[in-house]
Order: C-alpha cells, then structure tokens, then sequence
C-alpha cells in the first residue's frame, strides 16, 4: 500500500481486519437526516444512565485531572477483589474490557496459533487475534447457542484461546454452569478460557455461571465491565479476573495509565450503588416483557435473551429494515442477514421501536405486492 512517495510495509492480516462498526450516535442520525427525537437501542447502553453516585465522584475528581491516574488503579481493584472474593493481583483493569481482550491475544498469540470462538459473536475477538497474528477458529452457533461440543472439537495442539461470550452478543443467548464446568474438564491444558460476562448482571437463570466461581479455575480469565448495566460506556473502563500469575503477565504489556482517573472513581463508586443496579435490572425486565410480547404478535422469532437485548429475525432484508427504522428515527443494529438486535430501552424507547418496526414491516409487504 501506498501512498505518494511513502510506502507503507502493513503486515497482510491487518488488512483481512474489517473494522469494528459501533452503533450510530443519536446526534449524527438527527444531522444525516434532518430528524428529531432519535432513540438509540443499537449498543446495549443503560437506558437510566450512571449511577447518582458515579456522577458525583466524577465530579469530585475533576478538580486533580493535572495528575495522573493510579496507574496500578489500587482502590477500584482493591473493591473489585474484595466483592469478588479474590487476590488484587488477580484483577487488571483496562480501557473497557476490549483492551483485556487485545492484552491476551498479544501476550498469549504467536504466528499461526489459534483462538477458538462462535459466529456470530462479539466482533472484537477476531480483530484482536488477527492483529497479533492468530488464527481465529470460528465455529457456527447452534440454535443461537454456543454450540460448546463442536467448539472443544475444533481444538487442536495450536489452540491457545478460548471466547465464550456469555450470554453472548449478539443473541442474548446463554450456557449454564453445568454446561461451562463440562467444557472446562474436556479442554487440555494449554488453552486459556476467556469467558467474557460483560452481561452478567443482567442475567436471571438460576444456573448461569458466576464470575467468582469460575475464576477458581486456573486457567479461566473472566472479563467483566461497567459500560453495560453501571451506565459508564462514555469512560471506557472494564476489568479481567484470572490466575493472578497470567494477570502478571499481562500488566507487563498494559500501557502505564490505561484507566483514567475519572474512570476508576466513577467505576468504584458504581459498584457500589446497589440501588441503581437493581433499578436498572426492573427496567430491564419490564421493556423485555414488553418487547417479547410485542415481537411475538408481529410474528417475528427472536432468541430468549439473559442481556439488555433482543436478537430478532425481522424475516426479510435485515438492512433494509435497520435503514427504513434509521428514518423512523429509531436506532438499532443490523448484525447479518434478516436479524437486528435491539436492545431493550425506556418503556417510551420501546414502545417507539415497536411501533417503527410495525410501520416499516407493513410499507415493506405492501411494496411487494
């Protein structure tokens, strides 16, 4: 590749990387297309927002942002550990959990070794191996389920990582301890297990696996983040929990700083705001209550979902669909084929996506006839 006199030397798995897209902010739909009153349901955000707490320590913070951050983030990892049950030294912090993702694939990837995951699943795990030079192994989901059988069948001696995004995005999907604890003991040593729970808080199945039971497994690695039902997407922060020997090495290739100051205090007084937790967890329930039954009398088949979102097969272009709701004023994500996955918001959020989704399917039939 080139560009004028400059020629850039870019290794070829980089260019086999498509790029993450995010879901479109509000103001950027508005501006595109002179709308109004744009509702986001595309990135699994918190439809409440931080928790009271967190703003205030944000703002308590603002005052020293001439320092830098606690760059071993002592405090925010001390109450992660304590309300864990585990060693400090078992938790590292990163710019979101991305950045724990893209610290295993550097630290754990040589050329040509290989990481094991679902299809489709969250999109960061292929960017990331590849970008080391990996292999990523991906095997179909079942169901909408990981299919964790074929998974550990598509293991082999090259193997080093395992994702098992839980419940996983874009589905909403989840496997049970059970289920977990039998691919753990089939799985040969030499493989390090990512279960990624960023959705964990939303799960309600009596048998999904808890993050500090399956840290006392020696080669699991748990990844975990505020961005989801503690309402701190805008301040990247999210954590992995593992064998506190592996953490060490992967703090060897963290970038000194990686969690701002701002991050941390917000991060720490979010934990412990119970309140905001479970509030956001009763409007979480109510908006999928709702949207499930609205889904079920359009008669469109979606998966039963333990996160903040619904994966729904619309039965026709999924595309083209996203881009009628984008005019609508109603912003969800298009993932592949007929599927969307919209994630539970306000009840007035909802009740505006299903009745877009209702106009836009009915304009679509009548198109075709």
């Amino acid at each position: 590749m080139s560009h004028g006199a400059v020629t850039y030397r870019i290794r070829p798995q980089i260019l086999e990387i498509e790029p993450y897209v995010p879901g479109k902010p509000i103001a950027e739909v508005e501006r595109e297309l002179g709308i109004a009153g744009a509702v986001k349901l595309a990135s699994n955000e918190n439809p409440l927002g931080p928790s009271p707490a967190a703003l205030e320590a944000v703002r308590q913070s603002l005052g020293g942002l001439h320092r830098y951050p606690d760059g071993g983030g002592t405090a925010l990892r001390g109450a992660i550990a304590a309300r864990l049950k585990v060693a400090p030294e078992a938790v590292i912090l990163g710019n979101g959990s991305d950045e724990v993702v893209d610290l295993l694939a550097k630290t754990l990837l040589v050329a040509g070794d290989e990481a094991v995951m679902a299809a489709p699943t969250f999109g960061i795990y292929r960017i990331a191996v590849l970008a080391h030079q990996g292999r990523p192994i991906e095997v179909p989901l079942a169901a909408g389920r990981h299919d964790l059988d074929a998974m550990a069948r598509a293991v082999t001696p090259r193997t080093r990582l395992f994702f098992l995004c839980n419940p996983n995005s874009p589905t909403g999907t989840a496997v049970s301890r059970h289920e977990v604890d039998a691919l753990l003991a089939r799985l040969p040593d030499h493989v390090v297990v990512v279960c990624d729970h960023a959705y964990e808080e939303y799960a309600v199945a009596a048998d999904f696996p808890q993050t500090a039971a399956l840290v006392a497994n020696g080669r699991v690695v748990v990844l975990r983040t505020f961005s989801k039902i503690y309402g701190l997407a805008g301040l990247r922060i999210g954590y992995g929990v593992g064998p506190p020997d592996l953490i060490g090495v992967l703090n060897r290739v963290r970038l000194p700083f990686n969690a701002s100051t701002v991050a941390q205090v917000a991060a720490v007084a979010a934990l412990g705001d119970e309140a905001h937790v479970r509030a956001s967890r009763m409007v979480n329930a109510a908006g999928k209550t709702y949207l499930t039954a609205a889904f079920a009398k359009l008669g469109l088949a979606f998966y039963p979902t333990e996160a903040n979102f619904l994966y729904v097969d619309v039965g026709r272009d999924g595309r083209a669909v996203f881009e009628r709701l984008l005019r609508e004023g109603v912003i969800v994500r298009h993932i592949e084929g007929a599927r969307l996955r919209i994630t539970i918001g306000l009840p007035e959020e909802n009740q505006k996506c299903v009745a877009a989704l209702e106009r836009v399917l009915a304009e679509i039939s009548r198109s075709r006839i």
